[in-house]
């Protein structure tokens, strides 16, 4: 076996949030039945920092050292489900009067039936489900061009953003609009965008993960980080970026303070995690 490397801050971060999961899974074994199986996947999620971080791994080896983190986002949203559950208590009335004070309405349930479009539900719809494309691009992009550092950089800002979020999602659940109003008419769902996002979503959508709206948070902390590694390609991702955040509260997927909330997480999160990653990035011992 080869020498073994240090561990990185992303490895750091990611045992401290499966130590919140199983001790939020303890709390919770006499009410949700599948509470104990975060036990076993999260022993098993522990184990890949010390399978990666070791030197002498192959280019494949070398290439999963680097991406584990992003790959292991969907595992990680999943076992939320396993610890809330459509009968937690979620804290929607007062998310909705922080949204009532600061926008004066319900945004998300009357802006789409004020103004309904068919071309900007399409759109709109399909920048949201531009989401699964701009989260990880940063990443592969970079690796692409051999550009390792930046990847590292990438990975760490965009898997902090989700562990945050999903931190709040487990001690503060938030339904959001997409559960707690009545669904959009057909007219403004008929289009092929929409319908995408539909059937995603019924394939697998946590119930109590609205607030804050990690769609955003992750999307604006993408950016950020191809930002920081390519202020060309950086500024090319701020128009579906932008489209985005507008589109989850049009398309009522959150409240209007859900992607406020995201915005303002990414803004102060992210600058610090970036100098965090560079400085471990010129630190040879982490290779």
């Amino acid at each position: 076996m080869g020498a073994r490397q240090r561990f990185q801050p992303i490895d750091t971060l990611l045992y401290g949030y499966l130590f919140v999961l199983t001790v939020v899974a303890f709390t919770r074994l006499g009410t949700r039945p599948h509470a104990a199986s975060v036990f076993l996947i999260a022993g098993l999620i522990a184990l890949l920092p010390y399978l990666l971080r070791r030197d002498g791994l192959g280019r494949f080896g070398r290439g999963l050292q680097e991406v584990y983190p992003i790959l292991l986002l969907p595992v990680l949203y999943g076992m939320l489900d396993l610890l809330n559950g459509t009968d937690i208590r979620v804290w929607d009335p007062l998310v909705q009067g922080w949204e009532q004070t600061l926008f004066g309405g319900q945004v998300s349930l009357t802006w789409w039936q004020d103004s309904s479009s068919r071309f900007w539900s399409t759109l709109l719809h399909a920048a949201y489900f531009g989401f699964y494309l701009i989260v990880p691009f940063p990443v592969f992009y970079f690796l692409a061009r051999r550009r390792r550092a930046e990847a590292r950089v990438a990975v760490q800002a965009i898997v902090a953003t989700f562990v945050v979020c999903y931190v709040i999602f487990l001690l503060f659940p938030v339904a959001g609009p997409y559960y707690e109003f009545p669904r959009p008419a057909s007219s403004f769902v008929d289009n092929w965008a929409a319908r995408l996002v539909y059937a995603t979503l019924s394939q697998g959508s946590s119930y109590g993960a609205a607030f804050p709206s990690s769609h955003v948070a992750a999307t604006v902390a993408a950016t950020l980080a191809t930002w920081h590694g390519s202020r060309t390609i950086g500024a090319l991702l701020i128009v579906p970026t932008t489209l985005l955040t507008v589109g989850v509260v049009y398309c009522q997927m959150h409240y209007a303070v859900d992607a406020l909330a995201g915005i303002v997480l990414a803004l102060l999160l992210v600058p610090p995690v970036i100098l965090l990653a560079r400085r471990a990035s010129r630190d040879p011992a982490m290779g």
